[in-house]
């Protein structure tokens, strides 16, 4: 069964092929919502899912989204074939996935393929997130899925090296090391195309903060060509087809606020391998807190990177870095990118830059550049020579930034309030996914000068009255939101010397 309509076309992004189609017309192809039709032109073919409508689009007629009319060339008053069609053998997989077998690598291939090709639907997409989170891989199918991940999209090939990257698995409050870590190591004369994420569920991803200072959206060809030129990068991965699957996968992650480990192993290494990167460093961040609570936890999950590394033949080196509280003092996009230009100058806070540092040292001795044990040591004459703060001002130029900008220069948010301790005593915890949770009440990453700044960090000794954190934020409503975070929960403990009191009442004679 097949009808011939003529095409409407919607001005309306859905993220995957859709189509609109009349109840009359859907229920004379014998389909629903959710079912899949194929339309044909002369020239194109394409599988879309089914929506229903009884008003945007008459009797004989078929609404085609944004996507759907860019792919197939059509515009208004086109005749095309619309014809049913069953689901794709990739919802069988992921309905297999869900009750817990092990998927083949072709299995996994057709649901990567899939999902690049915008075949399959937001709940779809959704299932098989979800189907890794609570059922999990073995590795032999991450090993799949990282490859099929990289199959499917463009390669970086450079002809300088050695290739070397770091990524953060995140989980911490202002985790914006990279932007002091690979101007070092690029400084030392190692080649780091570092692509990055936005915020999935944080505050500020490296991308994010980047932006601030210079664009971070290119074309493979312009990455390759700053990179040849200069030795490294800091963009948004998801400007370039380098395994797109992934990118089509974390805006699943972010609507679902998870992150399943077997998808952060093979998302990371398919983009790695993408890049050509021939040695990573993967940071680690473990404590009350992080995405990785307990130190045998993160062991296990390093042993794991280690392990898909072998397996696809990249040198994989893992460290497991504190983060039991938000790294500096600045979470949001431009606080953070103002503390990273400090750092880079030999100041800001000292936590950043021994990790920036530490990060550093490792690529360096990973990629030959330094004498193993010696890493951080040649690191830190990179930062304190001032050669680290050249070369990123180096990249923040080819990228398209200003080379000038100085901190203060960043605008932040003008919207601001103070909030002070409410007792005298010591901070005892500082809760990430508070702090987290009020930078984006705030208005973070979307607003880039949203965000807070700390005033002290765990085991500072306070006073009542004093300052512990300031808020900033670009609209008063978003301010008094976060202001309604910080009272629902507050984000540190202070406590005095004597944490508990206890006694047995006296008895009554």
């Amino acid at each position: 069964m097949a009808l011939t309509l003529s095409v409407r076309p919607i001005e309306m992004e859905s993220g995957y092929n859709l189509v609109l189609l009349h109840e009359r017309d859907a229920e004379e192809l014998g389909v629903y919502v959710g079912d899949r039709v194929r339309l044909s032109s002369p020239s194109s073919s394409l599988v879309a899912a089914v929506n229903l409508t009884g008003e945007m689009v008459g009797r004989g007629e078929v609404g085609t989204l944004l996507e759907v009319s860019r792919r197939m060339g059509l515009k208004a008053g086109d005749r095309v074939t619309v014809s049913p069609l069953p689901p794709p053998a990739s919802v069988e997989a992921i309905r297999k996935k869900m009750e817990g077998k092990r998927l083949t690598g072709e299995e996994i291939g057709e649901i990567v393929r899939d999902i690049v090709q915008n075949n399959l639907t937001p709940t779809e997409i959704s299932a098989f997130v979800v189907a890794e989170y609570t059922r999990g891989m073995s590795m032999e199918e991450i090993v799949s899925l990282t490859l099929q991940m990289v199959e499917t999209g463009e390669r970086l090939r450079l002809e300088r090296g050695p290739v070397v990257d770091v990524h953060s698995i995140g989980g911490v409050p202002g985790n914006k090391y990279a932007l002091v870590t690979v101007p070092i190591a690029v400084a030392g004369g190692l080649t780091v195309p570092k692509t990055s994420s936005r915020a999935i569920t944080s505050a500020a991803g490296t991308a994010d903060v980047m932006e601030v200072l210079a664009n971070v959206s290119f074309s493979l060809g312009e990455i390759k060509e700053i990179v040849e030129r200069v030795g490294g990068v800091i963009v948004w991965g998801g400007s370039v087809s380098l395994a797109p699957a992934d990118d089509l996968l974390i805006r699943t992650e972010r609507v679902l606020r998870i992150d399943p480990p077997c998808q952060m192993l093979a998302s990371v290494m398919a983009k790695k391998l993408a890049e050509g990167v021939e040695h990573l460093l993967i940071d680690l961040p473990t404590g009350p807190g992080a995405k990785v609570r307990e130190a045998e936890e993160a062991r296990s999950l390093a042993q794991d990177f280690m392990e898909l590394g072998r397996r696809l033949r990249v040198r994989v080196e893992v460290a497991l870095t504190y983060g039991g509280q938000p790294l500096g003092r600045a979470v949001g996009p431009a606080l953070e990118a103002r503390e990273a230009l400090e750092a880079l100058a030999g100041g800001g806070p000292n936590s950043l830059r021994e990790k920036a540092m530490s990060l550093a040292g490792v690529m360096l001795e990973m990629g030959g550049r330094a004498p193993l044990g010696r890493g951080r040591e040649a690191a830190w004459e990179l930062l304190r020579s001032g050669k680290a703060e050249k070369k990123m001002r180096e990249m923040i130029e080819a990228q398209g930034g200003d080379p000038k900008v100085k901190p203060e220069d960043l605008p932040v948010g003008d919207k601001r309030a103070t909030v002070e301790a409410p007792s005298d005593g010591y901070v005892t915890h500082i809760y990430n996914e508070r702090i987290t949770a009020i930078a984006c009440a705030a208005g973070a990453p979307r607003s880039r000068g949203a965000g807070l700044r700390l005033f002290v960090k765990r085991g500072h000794k306070v006073n009542r009255g004093e300052k512990l954190f300031e808020i900033y934020a670009e609209h008063e409503s978003k301010l008094e939101e976060a202001l309604k975070v910080v009272s629902r929960s507050f984000p540190m403990r202070i406590e005095g010397m004597m944490l508990e009191r206890l006694s047995e009442r006296p008895r009554e004679w």
